[in-house]
């Protein structure tokens, strides 16, 4: 009993009302911007840890709606980091949620916009130096392996009965071996979780 008492106290939802945590948060998405290698959903797993572990905002089944919500609307994938800040910020009521959700926008575009930015503006020139065409292959396999966590990061986080996970390698599969559209895949399993066959 104890054990729970203390599970719950330390998963306290963090108050955005409170300037100091505000300012923390919109800092750490700050930090994040300049990582986010390859797009994004690079960052997924540490935007998981944020809101559902360290400032405890939403539950695993929350953020998975938000993911699947943000990936299924036209835009960046970026577009989670709104949600996430709209989630986090709606104890406070609408209008701290609106505000956390702009500046959590904001704070994970602004940064990496302006370094791109910067380096489009000079990559040009660097473009027969053996550091340019070195740098591009390092990145590759790094991005690589990192979306592959991600992608893992989301089967653990979604995937909570048998069903869920035979409709996601099945999916992974027909994606890797057929140039079908990943909007069919979407349209089905939506269907499939309105009829009940997949569920939480």
């Amino acid at each position: 009993m104890s054990g729970l008492l203390a599970a719950a106290v330390a998963c306290e939802p963090a108050r955005l009302s409170d300037l100091v945590t505000l300012v923390q948060v919109l800092w750490q998405f700050l930090s994040l911007s300049l990582f986010s290698l390859g797009g994004g959903n690079t960052l997924l797993a540490e935007y998981h840890h944020l809101a559902v572990a360290q400032f405890c905002w939403l539950t695993n089944t929350q953020f998975a709606d938000l993911y699947a919500l943000a990936e299924a609307a036209p835009g960046p994938s970026s577009m989670l980091v709104g949600l996430l800040g709209l989630g986090a910020g709606w104890r406070e009521g609408p209008f701290w949620a609106l505000l956390c959700a702009y500046g959590a926008e904001a704070a994970i575009l602004l940064p990496s916009t302006l370094l791109m930015v910067m380096a489009c503006l000079s990559w040009k020139r660097l473009e027969h130096s053996p550091w340019r065409v070195a740098f591009e292959r390092g990145l590759g396999p790094i991005t690589l392996g990192i979306l592959f966590a991600v992608g893992l990061k989301i089967l653990r986080t979604a995937d909570t009965n048998w069903a869920g996970v035979v409709v996601s390698v099945l999916v992974c599969v027909l994606m890797l071996r057929t140039r079908i559209s990943p909007l069919w895949f979407m349209a089905v399993a939506g269907v499939l979780g309105g009829l009940g066959v997949i569920n939480r």
